[in-house]
């Protein structure tokens, strides 16, 4: 097959680099640097398993930025570019979708389309009606840092389709079957469903990591204000096998670029019909900022803040909407005075706070240092880290 993809976020790379290993594959993106990087096999992103493939696997795949060149001949188009929220529209911005639709209809009119894009619900099914075409939904599950590796062991596929055009359900379980030979693990659980109940799964499974997410920081701002230990209570509360021990360090709140938007979006989904449940977890989040930005400033007595990091995993470089830049604009606007050490900025100043990319010049100029994922390189100045991070992991 030879197969175009649009977007080389996490989404698409990781895509790309999957299919690549047994197909034809044409990678397109807006930025000439990514492009470039990625045709001399350096990841222009931070994820352990593509660095891997480029350095020890033969890959069949080139980028460009020409949207004629990569999706000329295409058999299918897989868009994997952003959708930001629109707080004024109450939507996904999914303007970058239909410009690569529209190159879709230019220069593959052929093409299965696949978006992999977070949409809102019926958004796939609009796409059909206005153009006519063969578009499928495939919703992507993956993490930032170890976006190849959820590819290649991925924990289910899922592919929206109309059920009743048995030309196009062909499409999609052909799809399927890419994404599921090109894939390591075996016995991969296979669903396809109509559009708009595979961009519902995308949403409701976003929003209940945020929902699990959001329940043990909670737990964690009890434990800590009335003087428990955060971890055993977790650990015994996790013993519950209906409930288990995974996903539930604390943390200062859910970021990364897909859970604030995708709860939102769903909340915007319901339009009419009665919940409480989804505007709750947005709440939540944003009460466990002003939680942990008033007990650091409790902490800290007036002193110099000192922020380790932005970004929102240890395995991950992107800081995109993390839950730390929230807690800094509460500080920013109690007047606190804060630092950050980001050794990925290359500037003196974000967020209105100095950068300072000496780590040793930035513990001594801090009076106490939050970090949002405790680091090692920290343990020198341990009794002036501020931490939830009971379990020290992601």
């Amino acid at each position: 097959m030879k197969i175009a993809v649009a977007g080389m976020g996490y989404v698409g790379l990781s895509a790309a680099v999957l299919l690549s290993q047994k197909h034809s594959v044409a990678a397109l993106d807006i930025l000439p640097e990514r492009a470039e990087q990625i045709n001399r096999r350096i990841s222009p992103i931070r994820d352990e398993y593509i660095e891997r493939f480029f350095a020890e696997e033969t890959l069949s795949l080139t980028a460009t930025t020409d949207p004629r060149e990569a999706l000329s001949g295409a058999d299918y188009v897989l868009i994997a570019v952003p959708t930001d929220y629109d707080p004024d529209e109450n939507l996904f911005d999914t303007s970058a979708v239909e410009t690569v639709l529209s190159w879709a209809d230019e220069f593959a009119p052929s093409a299965c389309v696949v978006i992999r894009s977070t949409v809102p619900v019926g958004y796939t099914d609009s796409v059909c009606e206005r153009r006519g075409g063969r578009v499928l939904f495939c919703p992507e599950f993956l993490r930032e840092g170890r976006a190849l590796y959820d590819n290649l062991y991925p924990s289910r596929i899922i592919v929206g389709t109309d059920p009743e055009d048995e030309r196009l359900s062909v499409l999609a379980r052909g799809f399927a079957d890419m994404l599921s030979d090109c894939a390591e693990k075996r016995d991969i659980p296979v669903m396809l469903m109509t559009r708009s109940e595979a961009e519902a799964v995308k949403l409701f499974s976003n929003t209940f990591l945020a929902l699990r997410i959001s329940f043990f920081n909670e737990l964690d701002s009890y434990a800590e204000a009335r003087g428990l230990d955060a971890r055993r209570v977790i650990d015994g509360v996790c013993l519950d096998p209906r409930i288990g021990g995974y996903y539930n360090n604390p943390s200062f709140g859910y970021g990364g670029y897909c859970l604030p938007k995708d709860t939102k979006q769903l909340l915007a989904n319901y339009g009419d019909i009665p919940e409480k449940l989804i505007l709750a977890i947005i709440e939540s989040n944003d009460t466990r900022k002003d939680y942990i930005a008033q007990r650091v400033l409790e902490l800290s007595c007036g002193g110099v803040i000192g922020v380790y990091r932005l970004t929102m995993k240890s395995s991950a470089d992107n800081f995109r909407q993390s839950a730390i830049q929230g807690v800094i604009s509460r500080l920013k606007t109690k007047g606190a005075s804060v630092v950050i050490y980001e050794p990925t900025l290359c500037r003196r100043e974000y967020l209105g706070c100095r950068v300072e990319n000496d780590l040793s010049r930035f513990k001594q100029a801090c009076g106490i240092i939050i970090a949002n994922r405790y680091d090692k390189c920290l343990d020198d100045v341990r009794n002036k880290v501020y931490t939830r991070d009971v379990f020290g992991r992601d």
